[in-house]
């Protein structure tokens, strides 16, 4: 009987062996990361500033967003091709390819822009668009061409060239 709890005592010591090393490892990893966040967060307190001496932010768009993560302002880059709507497809089915213009957009709540701002190499413009669809007003240089276009609620247009 005593032999058999000999080889008990002997067996469970064996069996914590492991275990004690697996501690002391754990405890020492441990250390080490807790040793490396305090490292990181002690690096990490400078300020972020942007790259070069003009802090400038450098994208190929932005957009601003409300509360509900609606787009509400956006700056993007239109590539050269045909117009297309927001989905994607054809808007006009003529063929003109259009110049690549830089789009300044303010957006209402109900998702329809109300100011659009545009300039290509070969003009600008300028929509405003009021409360009722389709009132709106479109200020237009396009090379030696200049128009305003003036639309009511009713659609009844007056263009103004000089």
């Amino acid at each position: 009987m005593a032999a058999a709890l000999g080889v008990r005592i002997l067996t469970s010591l064996r069996r914590e062996e492991p275990l004690m090393n697996n501690l002391r490892a754990l405890t020492a990893l441990t250390l080490v990361n807790l040793v490396m966040l305090a490292f990181s967060l002690i690096h990490q307190s400078t300020p972020v500033q942007a790259s070069g001496p003009d802090q400038v932010l450098r994208g190929r768009a932005l957009e601003i967003v409300d509360a509900q993560g609606k787009v509400r302002a956006s700056i993007s880059i239109i590539p050269e091709g045909p117009a297309r709507r927001a989905d994607g497809s054809l808007a006009e089915q003529n063929g003109r390819i259009y110049p690549e213009a830089v789009v300044f957009r303010l957006i209402r709540p109900d998702g329809r822009p109300s100011v659009k701002i545009a300039t290509t190499e070969q003009g600008s413009g300028l929509d405003l668009s009021g409360g009722a669809d389709p009132a709106y007003i479109v200020l237009n240089a396009d090379g030696a061409e200049t128009s305003l276009t003036l639309t009511n609620k009713d659609g009844q247009q007056r263009l103004v060239k000089p």
